[in-house]
């Protein structure tokens, strides 16, 4: 069989499309030299999650199903690169066994390593952008989910905050108090179980950065116990009956009818 290298054309510069691929799944943390995982993907997870890493259970969930991703892409891509370079090695010895019937150069070699390899991009092009759109999949089905948890009133997170900073020494609610708090707050209690376990999680992380927030809510707490008590006396004072005595005299000063002398 001949095999003809004639018309060959020189190697085209690198496809625009297939670089931006590349560079999405690089960022994303697919691809790149640590194929099992690290930093990469945890970026990808604080990243999905609206840039923090408060959520460890969301993260964690996130980071798996990104693994699997990855190891799929991965396993393709060797698929892909075991078959170029097989195909490659055939093609390289059809060209020797030509070679014996006609002079081919080195250089006609590589342009025809060239060709063979344009020809498998359109199939590693078709994986990469597979694996980008499951990416894309992921991350909106992890940001809509999130949202939906994170649908809570500015006055439930209120609530929930000023119970958090009251049993700061012990944030951990009772059932009973778990119920009361997802009536007041208009929500479940398992939502409200996760909220605490996200708090603390959050607080153990970065204690000096919640310290404010804490000194906030406690000088709230301790103004509105202060009014409460502030209008409890005067509640008292106000329903107290008077007394002869209520002009601050000592008793000799009063006559027998409760007249000053």
């Amino acid at each position: 069989m001949c095999l003809s290298i004639r018309g060959a054309q020189e190697e085209d510069p690198p496809d625009p499309q297939l670089m931006r691929l590349d560079n999405m799944l690089l960022a994303e943390g697919v691809s790149g030299p640590e194929k099992g995982g690290g930093s990469a993907a945890a970026a990808a997870a604080a990243a999905a999650s609206g840039g923090s890493s408060d959520n460890s259970i969301e993260h964690s969930d996130y980071r798996a199903k990104l693994t699997q991703i990855r190891q799929i892409y991965h396993t393709e891509l060797e698929k892909y690169e075991q078959a170029c370079n097989e195909f490659t090695t055939h093609v390289m010895n059809l060209l020797r066994e030509q070679s014996r019937t006609r002079p081919i150069s080195p250089k006609e070699i590589e342009r025809m390593v060239g060709i063979i390899h344009r020809k498998f991009s359109s199939i590693q092009m078709q994986l990469k952008q597979s694996t980008c759109e499951a990416v894309m999949i992921l991350r909106s089905r992890f940001l809509d989910a999130r949202r939906k948890r994170r649908n809570f009133s500015k006055q439930a997170t209120e609530i929930l905050n000023e119970y958090f900073y009251s049993h700061l020494s012990n944030p951990y609610p009772s059932e009973e108090a778990k119920e009361e708090l997802a009536k007041k707050c208009s929500i479940t209690v398992s939502q409200v179980s996760n909220w605490f376990g996200n708090k603390r999680i959050r607080y153990k992380k970065n204690i000096g950065k919640f310290q404010e927030e804490a000194n906030l809510y406690a000088a709230k707490t301790a103004v509105t116990a202060a009014h409460a008590v502030a209008a409890a006396v005067q509640n008292n004072q106000t329903n107290s009956p008077t007394t002869p005595n209520s002009g601050g005299y000592p008793p000799s000063c009063y006559q027998s009818d409760g007249r000053l002398q």
